[in-house]
């Protein structure tokens, strides 16, 4: 089990405690689930996490509904990107944002980002394993044996945005489309495959940048 240390605490701690720890310094993050306490024995470790009421996973979300207006997706995208962006300010990445790492509050429609077990340290240089959902692993890993966090985190977003606006995941034809940016759908807005197009290119020195995932047109859209 590895162990890290951390920025303010004085003893090393596991991995997923010592993330999900980081991820909670500053300022509080609704978008963030909050590690309460922990408690770290020789064989095992115990979290104590925030439990939101009511709340379910996105991917028990995604089941009743199939797939998400655009106007839902982005609500939830909103938040996401948000969550990432603070990991990645707190030194932290995550690894494995997926469906089933996110709690939504079906009332509210809130997101929280949750389970850092996959996640490790941000560092500039490139990460050479992957751990994490293989559908999400960015293709530059199988092509190079490389990939850099906030690429890779890009790439993992705009798969869960097309999972949520198309209730399945990209196939090869519709990869081809994204590669070229020509990706057309009827149910979906230009602006919408704009984004998924920007997330989900191949090269990760033409894929859109995490920061700069809020400011695109699509958030602009109003309902």
């Amino acid at each position: 089990m590895p162990y890290i240390r951390v920025p303010g605490h004085p003893k090393r701690l596991p991995m997923e405690i010592g993330l999900t720890f980081m991820a909670n310094q500053g300022p509080s993050v609704p978008q963030i689930i909050k590690l309460l306490d922990w408690q770290d024995d020789p064989d095992h470790y115990v979290m104590v996490l925030e439990r939101p009421m009511p709340s379910m996973s996105l991917f028990s979300f995604m089941k009743l509904r199939q797939r998400l207006t655009e106007g839902m997706a982005r609500h939830f995208m909103w938040q996401v990107i948000q969550a990432a962006k603070i990991c990645c300010e707190r030194g932290v990445f995550h690894r494995d944002i997926k469906m089933e790492n996110l709690l939504v509050n079906p009332d509210t429609l809130e997101v929280k980002l949750i389970d850092f077990g996959c996640g490790t340290l941000m560092k500039d240089s490139a990460y050479v394993s992957f751990s994490g959902t293989e559908v999400f692993c960015p293709p530059e890993y199988y092509v190079n044996g490389r990939y850099h966090a906030k690429p890779a985190t890009v790439w993992s977003l705009g798969i869960l945005l097309f999972v949520m606006v198309c209730g399945c995941y990209p196939d090869d034809k519709d990869r081809d489309m994204i590669s070229k940016q020509e990706l057309s759908k009827p149910e979906l807005s230009k602006e919408c495959c704009e984004m998924i197009c920007a997330c989900l290119q191949p090269d990760p020195q033409k894929r859109l940048i995490l920061e700069q995932m809020q400011l695109q047109d699509w958030f602009k859209v109003v309902e």
